[in-house]
């Protein structure tokens, strides 16, 4: 293993650099730096060579370049196993630089401040960074790359102990490597722009934040990764409980995408990926507990989600019910949490998640074999203004709040989708059927006696009568719908005779 003799030391994100660079020279390590960075050194009495100095040039264009230069790149480039390296850098008085401590400009951070500027984002674009790290870890075998301080004093550690080797080297070079493709993929998607469309080349970058117990089955394995940036469920704040597993984190993503899209206070049950309850309201454990009783049986074991804070009377009605898998929100009130974790008998147990609510738009990617399909999330949100009525009853203005409430969770619920709902409530949910109908038939057996003067929603238009038959039967009274089947004029005619009022949204939300 190479001895370590001079470091270069150049991190925008200079948490701990004082304390790590002492250590450094107090093992007889030789510090070379930029001139920013020099200048924090020196001021902490380190004795410390400036790149300036090292190169015999001075840095120019307002600090663009300064670390360009044969005498960096060949300092962490030469193998010192390599006899023709050795002569060429001994030739060219180029002394090796065996630890490069870097990390990039805050180039993500940048163009999410209020009022960031094109010219600010692109005055963080690194340039020497990248180059140096990534000359670092290409040479890993014999130069150090860090770019993390939280990895300061392991180094130092195995410094000290000799166990400077190769899998360390090797992960440490893999770390820099993921830090320039995450950095390079958030500089590629900002000047690519949503304007731009799909760009022709997609880079998906993520770090692993943990293993998981295992995937949707216990013989497969499983992982989570984050993107960079720090936002999303990926990124929420585990607050209690045992470990997330592969189907919580789905599962949660649904309830939290659904509860988001509603305006009023909200609650969201769900269970295999759909809602089996949803309500909203004024009151939250009211409204907790309509969503509960939107299927009560599928209720246990399920995830919960709210679009707003978890009050201490929201906890106790959650705390008095069966076993919950995982809460989420966007925050607990004080003394929440301890009831949530105390009282019921799975509290220990249960994960709860704080988390800003999502972004309604954005982008998804999902696997096939051997590729990606990217889409724009569907981010449209029913309003009354998108109703359109096309039967001769008009809904009243209760039935027009159901409507828009029911088409809503609709929109959440696997295709072919079905959803009753009444004062809003969830009563019933035909779920991923293969037909409509059938959905029809389920969100109609789910619902019961509840069914009686609920409306009804659908994913996609109506091919036919059949399900809207089944609902009417069960005695709804207004539907919800797209439109746009060759046999609407057929559906329009059926509502009529019935009574119904009905009316078209022009939005399909298959959701597969």
């Amino acid at each position: 293993m190479a001895k370590i003799s001079r470091a270069l030391i150049a991190p925008f994100d200079k948490r701990g650099i004082e304390a790590f660079c002492k250590a450094l020279h107090q093992r007889g390590i030789a510090l070379l730096a930029t001139s920013g960075t020099a200048k924090t050194l020196k001021a902490a009495g380190l004795p410390v060579t400036e790149v300036s100095a090292h190169t015999g040039f001075p840095e120019i264009l307002g600090g663009r370049v300064k670390t360009l230069h044969p005498r960096i790149h060949g300092g962490l480039l030469a193998r010192r196993d390599d006899p023709e390296h050795q002569a060429q850098v001994k030739e060219h008085d180029i002394p090796p630089i065996d630890l490069l401590c870097l990390n990039l400009y805050p180039f993500v951070d940048t163009i999410r401040k209020p009022g960031a500027t094109f010219a600010d984002a692109v005055e963080m674009i690194d340039i020497g960074g990248p180059a140096m790290l990534r000359a670092a870890a290409k040479n890993h075998a014999f130069v150090v790359p860090l770019i993390d301080p939280a990895d300061y004093d392991g180094f130092l550690e195995r410094l000290d102990g000799d166990r400077l080797d190769a899998d360390y080297r090797r992960g440490l070079a893999a770390k820099a490597f993921r830090h320039t493709a995450q950095y390079d993929a958030a500089i590629t998607g900002y000047l690519a722009g949503e304007e731009e469309g799909f760009p022709p080349v997609l880079g998906l970058v993520a770090q692993k934040a943990a293993d998981l117990r295992y995937g949707e089955n216990p013989h497969q394995k499983g992982a989570l990764y984050r993107t960079p940036g720090g936002q999303g469920l990926a990124h929420a704040e585990v607050l209690n409980g045992k470990a997330l597993s592969y189907v919580n984190l789905l599962d949660a993503a649904g309830a939290y995408g659904t509860v988001a899209d509603l305006d009023e206070p909200a609650a969201v049950v769900v269970k295999h990926a759909n809602p089996c309850g949803a309500a909203q309201g004024k009151d939250l454990p009211t409204v907790f507990e309509n969503a509960w009783q939107g299927d009560p049986v599928s209720a246990f074991g399920s995830i919960l989600a709210f679009n707003r804070p978890v009050t201490r009377a929201l906890a106790e009605a959650i705390a008095a019910k069966g076993f919950v898998e995982v809460v989420v929100a966007p925050g607990y009130d004080a003394g929440a949490l301890e009831i949530l974790k105390t009282k019921p008998k799975w509290g220990g147990n249960v994960r709860l998640l704080r988390c800003p609510l999502p972004p309604r738009g954005g982008r998804e990617v999902r696997t096939v074999p051997g590729g990606f399909l990217v889409q724009d999330l569907d981010g449209k949100a029913t309003e009354a203004a998108d109703l359109k009525v096309v039967t001769k009853r008009a809904p009243s203005e209760a039935e027009v709040a159901d409507l828009v409430f029911a088409q809503r969770v609709c929109k959440h619920v696997k295709s072919n989708a079905i959803v009753l709902a009444k004062g809003g409530m969830v009563v019933g949910v035909g779920a991923g059927q293969m037909s409509r109908v059938d959905a029809a038939r389920l969100a109609v057996a789910k619902a019961g006696d509840r069914a009686r003067g609920a409306v009804f929603a659908s994913d996609a238009f109506l091919p036919f009568n059949d399900a809207l038959e089944v609902a009417v039967d069960a005695g709804a009274v207004a539907a919800v719908q797209p439109g746009g089947s060759k046999n609407d004029e057929a559906c329009i005619a059926y509502a009529d005779e019935r009574g119904l009022a009905m009316v078209f949204t022009g939005t399909r939300h298959f959701l597969h």
